[in-house]
């Protein structure tokens, strides 16, 4: 592991990363507390505020422009503001299912999807923890996040067939 290509990055790029990483500690404080809890609640608004400014930031780094100056990834971006709005006014409006499979799902698949592009071959993440080896590590990535995803799907499926 180096933090080379990370420290050699632009101010965008870290900015990104860094609110990203607070988005992945914060996500399941947030998701495995009782719900209307204190901590709950504060876990919840700063995982909003990271993730707000994770999206917000990738529209800064324009490494790899594919439609004008964004990539498809970008994308992702524009779904994860607008589902952090609808699960903030789901809260507001105390639609507390609609808050809850909106924010889990955002967590689950922004951070998992993102999070699968951030470690493709070629990629900043990658060569910060696989340097030697980035098809390796690309593959350790898609089987950890996918089985992460998996188990949401899962989850999901049990929760539909127990209404």
């Amino acid at each position: 592991m180096t933090l080379a290509p990370l420290l050699a990055a632009p101010f965008a790029v870290q900015l990104h990363v860094c609110a990203a990483l607070c988005a992945i500690i914060l996500g399941p404080l947030a998701l495995w507390r009782r719900s209307r809890d204190h901590w709950h609640k504060r876990f919840g608004y700063a995982w909003v505020v990271a993730m707000a400014l994770t999206a917000l930031s990738s529209f800064a780094i324009l490494d790899r422009p594919m439609i004008g100056p964004f990539s498809v990834i970008h994308a992702l971006s524009v779904v994860t503001v607008i589902g952090l709005w609808k699960g903030v006014n789901a809260a507001r409006a105390r639609r507390i299912e609609a808050h809850q499979a909106e924010m889990r799902s955002l967590y689950f698949w922004a951070m998992g999807v993102a999070g699968l592009f951030t470690f493709l071959p070629g990629r900043r993440m990658n060569m910060v923890f696989f340097a030697g080896q980035p098809w390796l590590g690309f593959a350790v990535m898609t089987i950890l996040i996918g089985s992460g995803l998996l188990w949401y799907w899962i989850a999901q499926r049990q929760r539909q067939n127990q209404r």
